[in-house]
């Protein structure tokens, strides 16, 4: 089995409580996933998210052919990360780590995914095409949080302002 990686970090102008609350609601999880994934939750939601919490939902990825997916989220330290896996779906292996990190000019996030393909061979021949998709799904999310909470570039004179004002 061949494992795969992405990571993305990102640069939140907002202070780690405020960016740890919109993630840990899972009903804001359609806000940033592309519209053309067809996102579509299934299952009874929570208010926050916790270990053990299961979420079922459809998308559809490719050709516009519907997916089940089922993911787990197996850890939650709040406000630090948390880890969903997926149970049922396309993936033979899904685990993603979301780290926040408070720094200086707000919160530090960093989206760590490790998955495999199914379909052994076979799916070694799509291996670059899920990869050019997984790639578009992170840009489209870090251009809606950036709408949300603000640029990088806006966190970045934030923090440069907070270390003229230290020196």
């Amino acid at each position: 089995m061949k494992l795969f990686s992405l990571q993305r970090r990102q640069l939140l102008p907002v202070p780690a409580e405020d960016a740890w609350a919109f993630f840990v609601n899972p009903a804001n999880l359609p806000l940033i996933t592309p519209p053309d994934l067809g996102f579509r939750i299934t299952s009874p939601l929570p208010e926050r998210m916790y270990a053990g919490m299961i979420v079922s939902y459809t998308v559809t990825p490719f050709a516009g052919l519907p997916v089940t997916r089922v993911t787990e989220i197996t850890h939650l330290e709040e406000p630090f990360f948390f880890v969903d896996e997926q149970r049922l779906g396309p993936y033979r292996f899904w685990h993603h780590q979301h780290l926040f990190r408070p720094v200086p000019a707000g919160t530090e996030m960093t989206d760590l995914v490790h998955y495999a393909l199914p379909l052994g061979p076979l799916g070694l021949l799509a291996a670059p095409l899920v990869q050019a998709r997984l790639e578009a799904i992170f840009a489209w999310r870090r251009a809606a949080l950036a709408a949300r909470f603000g640029s990088a570039e806006q966190a970045e004179r934030l923090e440069n302002e907070v270390e003229k004002i230290r020196c």
